[in-house]
Order: C-alpha cells, then sequence, then structure tokens
C-alpha cells in the first residue's frame, strides 16, 4: 500500500483525554476515533491490526475443536428473564423496545442464547461434547468509559461456550479452552498468566483471568516468577490428557488482587514473588448447569434418562488486545507491533521522492515485496525525512528500509528494527532477500 493512497489521519498532539498509552497512541497513530463515549470507529490501520488479532483468536479456536457460528447482537429480554439475569445483571445491560414494544438488549455476552440455540436442536447424548464459538460486537453501558478500547463500551469479543454431559467431560472443555488461550496470547507476542479469578456476572465457581503484565495495567496481580517464562504448549493434541499442562500452570501461585492471599503468597521465595500491573485479556469460566437448569437445556442420555448439559464460557476480548499490546510493547517515539499482529510487516521510506535513481529502486523493492506476500506500507510522499521517520516509528510497523540518494551512490539501503533499534546496511538484493527470508 502507498501512503499517498492510504488513508491514514495521524495527530501530531496528543488529545487531552487519552489518559494512557495506548488510548494516545491509538489516537495519535490513526488506528481509531472516538464516535460518541466509549465507542471507536476502526480506521485502517487499527481495522487490519484488529483483523490480524482476531483470525489468530480464530485459528486457535478450531485447532482446540471449537466450531464458530454467529449470533446477533440483539437478543430477546425473554431468554434472560428466563435464566433470572435480566433484572439483575444492572445498568450496564442496554435494554431498548421495538415498534412493537418487545424488551430487547444489545448483548453483552450470549450465555442464553446459546443455551436457547443448543436446547432446541441437541437432543441426544450422541451430539455431545459441543463447543461452539463465535467473534461479535458486544456492548456494556460503563459509568465512566476510559482508557480507550481498554474500556469501551462497544468491543469486538470472541465468547465460546462448552456443552457436556457431566462434570468430567465439562472439565475437559474447560482444559481445552485453557490451553487454547496460552497459544493465542503467545502467538501474539504476550506472556500471558493464568490466575484464579472472581466469576462475577457470569457465575460459576471455576474461573481464570489471563493476564498480560503491564506497567499500565488496571490490576493488582501476585505470582510466582516462572510462571511469566514458562514455555508455551507445542503441537498439542487436544483430544488427548490435558490435565498435565492445566497442573504445570496452577500449581504455582498466581492471583488478582481479588483473590489475593498474603500469607500464602509470603510462602514463595522472596526472589520469586512477583507483584506487578497487569491487564486481562481473557477470561474463561466453568458454571455447570447454572443457565441449562432454569432454561431447561437437557438431553437424552445412553439409558433415555434427561441430562442437564454442563456449561462452560471462555472469553477474549479482541478489540481490547489491541489496547493490551500496545500498553506491553511501545516505547516513547510509539507503537512496537509484535510481527504477528501488525497492520503492515515493513515500512519503505524514499528519502527522496524526487530522484529518480531513488525511485526506481524503491518501485522495485515495492513490487518484490508484494509479490513475495511481505504487506509494505511504502511512503512514496514528498514529506521530509525526519517527518517520516517519526511516522513509522509511531505506528510501529516491525522493519523499515529505508533508501535515499547518499545510500544508494555506494550501492546500499538501511534495514531499521522497530524493536530493538538495530540498522544495517545491504544491498537492495540482500535486504529484498533479507526481508522475505524472515516472512
Amino acid at each position: 500500500m502507498r501512503v499517498s493512497r492510504f488513508y491514514m489521519p495521524l495527530l501530531r498532539e496528543t488529545p487531552a483525554e487519552a489518559q494512557i498509552v495506548s488510548h494516545r497512541y491509538m489516537l495519535r497513530a490513526g488506528l481509531v476515533r472516538q464516535a460518541s463515549a466509549g465507542i471507536y470507529s476502526w480506521l485502517p490501520l487499527g481495522f487490519r491490526v484488529l483483523s490480524k488479532i482476531e483470525q489468530i483468536v480464530r485459528v486457535e479456536q478450531d485447532r482446540a475443536g471449537a466450531i464458530e457460528l454467529l449470533m446477533p447482537t440483539l437478543q430477546s429480554a425473554e431468554l434472560w428473564r428466563e435464566s433470572g439475569r435480566y433484572d439483575d445483571y444492572g445498568k450496564e445491560m442496554l435494554r431498548i423496545k421495538d415498534r412493537h414494544e418487545r424488551d430487547l438488549l444489545y448483548g453483552p455476552t450470549n450465555e442464553e442464547l446459546i443455551t436457547d440455540i443448543v436446547r432446541s436442536t441437541v437432543r441426544s447424548y450422541k451430539e455431545l461434547p459441543r463447543i461452539l464459538y463465535h467473534i461479535q460486537w458486544k456492548f456494556r453501558d460503563e459509568i465512566r468509559p476510559r482508557f480507550g478500547v481498554m474500556r469501551g463500551r462497544e468491543f469486538l469479543m470472541k465468547d465460546s461456550y462448552s456443552f457436556d454431559l457431566d462434570a468430567a467431560g465439562a472439565r475437559r472443555s474447560y482444559n481445552k479452552m485453557f490451553v487454547a488461550y496460552l497459544r493465542t496470547f503467545a502467538r501474539m507476542g504476550l506472556k500471558s498468566v493464568p490466575m484464579r479469578a472472581d466469576t462475577g456476572p457470569i457465575g460459576g465457581d471455576l474461573s481464570h483471568e489471563f493476564i498480560i503484565l503491564a506497567e499500565t495495567g488496571e490490576s493488582q496481580v501476585y505470582c510466582h516468577k516462572d510462571l511469566v517464562d514458562m514455555p508455551v504448549p507445542e503441537a498439542v493434541d487436544f483430544d488427548g490428557d490435558l490435565e498435565p499442562i492445566i497442573r504445570q500452570r496452577t500449581s504455582l501461585y498466581a492471583a488478582t488482587d481479588e483473590k489475593h492471599d498474603g500469607d500464602t503468597f509470603a510462602q514463595i521465595p522472596a526472589e520469586k514473588q512477583l507483584a506487578a500491573r497487569g491487564i486481562e485479556v481473557g477470561h474463561i469460566f466453568y458454571f455447570g448447569t447454572k443457565y441449562s437448569k432454569p432454561m431447561n437445556a437437557k438431553v437424552a442420555g445412553p439409558k433415555g434418562e434427561d441430562l442437564l448439559l454442563e456449561m462452560g464460557s471462555y472469553g477474549i476480548g479482541v478489540s481490547r488486545l489491541v489496547g493490551a499490546i500496545i500498553e506491553a510493547s511501545h516505547d516513547e517515539q510509539g507503537i512496537i507491533w509484535p510481527e504477528a499482529v501488525a497492520p503492515f510487516r515493513v515500512g519503505l521510506i524514499s528519502l527522496k521522492v524526487d530522484d529518480e535513481a531513488t525511485r526506481k529502486v524503491c518501485e522495485d523493492l515495492y513490487g518484490k515485496l508484494e509479490n513475495a506476500g511481505v504487506e509494505t506500507l511504502y511512503d512514496d510522499t514528498e514529506e521530509r525525512a525526519g517527518a517520516k521517520f517519526s511516522t513509522f516509528d509511531l505506528i510501529g510497523l516491525p522493519w523499515q528500509l529505508i533508501v535515499g540518494p547518499r545510500g544508494l551512490a555506494q550501492g546500499l539501503v538501511e534495514i531499521k528494527n522497530r524493536k530493538t533499534g538495530e540498522r544495517q546496511t545491504l544491498p537492495p538484493e540482500a535486504a529484498l532477500n533479507f526481508l522475505t527470508r524472515k516472512s
């Protein structure tokens, strides 16, 4: 994509309302624009990141055996009355009426709707277990939406739901999502720590939050330091026994402030104690028959008996992850995107667009990078060099490929690694080979 044709409205000054790093950089780098309090339009650069994150989440859900569908944003209030949550949920739920005075709500989550779908379509134990998921916009009317997409009112979420015949089966489904989450966040360049957590309005008695550590995190967290760098499971057999992985991750202390036990934490050797700030990026729950019982969601068992479905739910804040990644990966110049979620992998910078030799080399490199499948943002504008460097540092693409007359006089171009700041000069073909080999 050529910068001259791309839509990337940057801000040189930090908006007064932006209180945290991710909000400041998302506005300045032209990722989002606020439509109203806690509601954002996703501009092209931000939408590319959002789509990359969404696809990683989708791939790992599919790998774990979950099946994708799509449920609507608006739900019938009758389902929520049936479960008993309509009045209990509070003012965070946006309640509306249609022209026929029927009560609707903008879904903050989908336990009721998915339970209704399954109870009306699944009749026999032979059709279980099942894990169903979708990636859909949600709405929760936060009293004080702040911190940009980190605590907005409208947000994109992956929520999956498991249905099993008994508690043992439900635990196996829970374990699948637990491991899938570890893999999902690792693929985004994040180190996530699962921590025992409160179940909140979802319910149940087993729950883990997946926390990434960041100085600007909203939560105080406590854990054993070994959990932070524990290797992520590779080549997982999701139909096998995942308990050893779960035990490895849960045998060491890890708790959010709500679940923190100071006495237990004090028993950890001092050099292994970690008290830090963290950001929740995922939350999983096992809640048994909390929804299936009031909604009469049953299947016929092996002996013809009625069995209530054992359920769990599993959420990932897809849009929230955009902000969380920035909070965990930035410097004073701007964002530092992990390669897997970067809107473009390479920023090609022409230092002198009216120089014929520079233009020719840039066009050649741009064409070859694009043909090799390397997503490239080519700055072909007449902006001064310093401004171009500031822009590409701000938007945080993993690699910068810099071409100018002075280097070309020696037959060289420059490559800069955004994360490390390391620079190297190479002939154009060698630079091309370097960037395509790493893609």
